[in-house]
């Protein structure tokens, strides 16, 4: 139990009504959980209005309403707190309920169009294998320590990321690293986080299903940076020319890492090929076992966020050498000569650097057999833009279903077809199932191939008209690759 006034503090408010000494046991935004002495805070979210179940949150016993607009009915033994924005306040009150727990750890969140989940996971891992106790909020999973809570967002709510929090000073965490996106921090859900520092990998087309314009898309991941504190750093990618973006107005300490311009972290390639990365930092000469340039990059801000929470550099870059990164982030099976790649690639950039990454260390005998498709009730935009990228790289490409949610499929298939020239429609194939469409790659392959799945990555279902399905690429192009090659 927290006493009401207590777990307020620091947030705006308009008004109050009621006891404000009152007990509160549990925070909520979510009607159906309210228990006994709940404080209910309404949130208008994207889908739904939470002051449209003020109502059902007192039926079910909460004692504390807290919104921007107080209903018209106010009644004897409820306390009321008006708000200037209830979603940020609620990241405050969470904060405040669990005794503010990102000041006992150090927090770094990083955000980007590409590369957030790789960044946080590397970091995770390098800390750990250098002797802390750490926390993981990815989209992939949460961690504390070695121990995986189930992540069905790539940010948590704003409850959830102070409880997760909580429970990670309690078990004796010292660092957590979290992915940020665009649409969490728009809806305040790091609201009441203190943060030791955020990361900037890069931006390119994504989300504007849900941001709109490719200006407010900058903006949400800006907004991360401009409420920085003062004692925190800000890590950029000097090569992304939205980097200084991130950077004006910062009241944090600015850092960047390149591979291309003059930065506090800089590396130079020397050898990129199936079997890893050899990179020159610092006059030193590292390999790596991650692949491809965009994961230079991610492995250099992985070390800039080490050396400036106040690591060894030397130490460092010996533990990241043996790091494998995130899973379904270019993870490579290879099974009778046959290499299969599977990639969480979603947005034609991302698409687009895997592409390149495996062109750029072929031999050109080979075949590259590319199986991708896209999202539903997603950006439609970027559909006909990923299916082009996909045939101008690729020898074969199969356009297939991939997560399409309540849309129709061939519907999805169809927008992707539309960015195929005529000339290069005679090599693609559109197979709406997923496994049908990953066999025929398999058939379609010989020794030396190499088929890369994108879209999906670590996800292990498909989501069709709101049900989740079992299905992991990486678990289906291995039974198929052994079945294949036995036979």
């Amino acid at each position: 139990m927290k006493v009401l006034k207590d777990i307020l503090y620091k947030v705006s408010l308009t008004s109050t009504i009621g006891d404000m000494d009152c007990s509160v046991s549990n925070i909520v935004f979510d009607s159906r959980k309210v228990e006994p002495q709940s404080a209910f805070v309404a949130v208008a979210g994207t889908q739904v209005d939470g002051h449209e179940f003020i109502s059902a949150a007192l039926e079910k016993g909460a004692t504390v309403i807290v919104c921007e607009k107080l209903p018209e009915e106010i009644l004897e033994g409820i306390t009321y707190v008006q708000v200037v924005n209830s979603a940020k306040a609620l990241g405050i009150i969470a904060s405040n309920f669990f005794n503010n727990p990102s000041e006992k750890i150090k927090v770094v969140a990083v955000t980007g169009t590409n590369g957030k989940t790789t960044t946080v996971t590397l970091l995770h891992q390098l800390f750990e294998a250098m002797g802390y106790s750490s926390g993981l909020l990815s989209t992939v999973e949460n961690k504390i320590n070695e121990q995986v809570i189930p992540a069905t967002h790539t940010t948590p709510d704003a409850v959830s990321v102070q409880a997760l929090l909580r429970r990670m000073v309690d078990e004796g965490c010292t660092h957590c690293f979290m992915e940020a996106s665009s649409h969490a921090i728009v809806q305040e859900r790091i609201a009441g986080l203190k943060l030791a520092g955020a990361v900037f990998t890069n931006i390119t087309h994504d989300h504007l299903d849900y941001h709109g314009t490719f200006d407010e898309y900058i903006k949400a991941k800006k907004k991360l940076f401009d409420e920085l504190p003062k004692d925190a750093f800000a890590l950029v990618n000097g090569d992304d020319r939205r980097g200084s973006v991130m950077l004006q107005n910062c009241k944090a300490t600015p850092h960047s890492f390149a591979l291309k311009s003059s930065a506090d972290f800089k590396a130079k390639i020397l050898s990129n090929t199936l079997e890893g990365l050899e990179l020159e930092i610092n006059s030193k000469q590292i390999w790596f076992r991650l692949i491809g340039a965009f994961n230079a990059y991610n492995l250099l801000s992985a070390l800039g966020v080490a050396v400036l929470l106040g690591e060894e550099e030397e130490e460092v870059l010996r533990t990241l050498s043996a790091i494998r990164g995130a899973k379904g982030r270019f993870d490579r099976i290879s099974i009778g000569g046959i290499i299969a790649i599977v990639d969480y690639a979603h947005t034609p950039d991302a698409l687009d650097n895997v592409l390149k990454t495996i062109n750029g260390v072929r031999t050109g005998n080979e075949q590259l057999i590319t199986v991708v498709g896209c999202g539903g009730n997603r950006d439609r935009t970027k559909r006909p833009i990923m299916a082009k990228l996909a045939v101008s790289e690729s020898n074969k490409v199969i356009f297939t279903s991939d997560n399409p949610r309540f849309e129709d499929p061939m519907e999805i298939l169809r927008e992707m077809q539309a960015g195929v020239g005529p000339s290069e429609v005679r090599k693609t194939l559109t197979i709406e199932d997923r496994r049908e469409a990953i066999k025929t790659a398999v058939m379609l392959s010989r020794k030396g191939d190499i088929i890369l799945i994108a879209g999906k990555g670590h996800e292990d279902y498909q989501e069709i008209k709101g049900v989740k399905y079992h299905f992991d690429d990486a678990e289906v192009v291995t039974e198929i690759l052994e079945q294949f090659t036995t036979n």
